[in-house]
């Protein structure tokens, strides 16, 4: 088995790593500090791709694979962990979970605009009494003429409080 990365995972790599220490690093503990969510940042990382690095191109993304992505966030994280934590969020639970499962008009309205950086996911799946796990959760979904109407708690949210879509886990069906 070969473990060499391939010319366009080093390229990602490296402008990973140029974009940590340019635009990362020289904010970072400061951000901390302030607990302050890096705006500017994370849209800096759509307009480089990185917030839909495994989703396709025919959904707006940068179709890369699985090893380009961790070595951008591997670059990101050892710089600001924070934003690789934002980033992860975005392409591998909220993307990726749209890109799967959703529809297609889903993917249209929602995917493009989150693999390009446009709008940003967060992933509601923690509940109080459950922790993250998803076969103990309590919020239910029922539906209600197009949509749902959902009812439950979710803490620890990532992307929370600065998210334009939220893929939010719950059951429609306890048994």
């Amino acid at each position: 088995m070969d473990f060499t990365f391939n010319e366009t995972q080093l390229m990602i790599r490296d402008m990973a790593r140029k974009f940590a220490q340019e635009e990362l690093a020289p904010t970072a503990d400061e951000r901390d500090e302030r607990e302050e969510f890096p705006h500017e940042a994370v849209k800096k990382m759509g307009e480089l791709g990185f917030m839909g690095m495994m989703v396709s191109e025919q959904w707006g993304g940068a179709g890369l694979d699985t090893i380009a992505y961790v070595l951008a966030m591997e670059e990101i994280s050892k710089v600001d962990a924070s934003a690789g934590v934002i980033m992860s969020v975005n392409n591998s639970l909220v993307c990726w979970g749209l890109e799967t499962f959703g529809t297609d008009d889903q993917k249209d309205r929602y995917l493009r605009d989150l693999a390009s950086g446009k709008k940003l996911g967060a992933f509601c799946l923690s509940e109080p009494e459950a922790g993250s796990d998803a076969t103990n959760q309590r919020t239910t979904a029922v539906k209600d003429g197009d949509g749902y109407l959902l009812n439950g708690t979710k803490n620890w949210i990532t992307n929370g409080a600065n998210a334009d879509v939220y893929l939010v886990i719950a059951t429609t069906d306890r048994s």
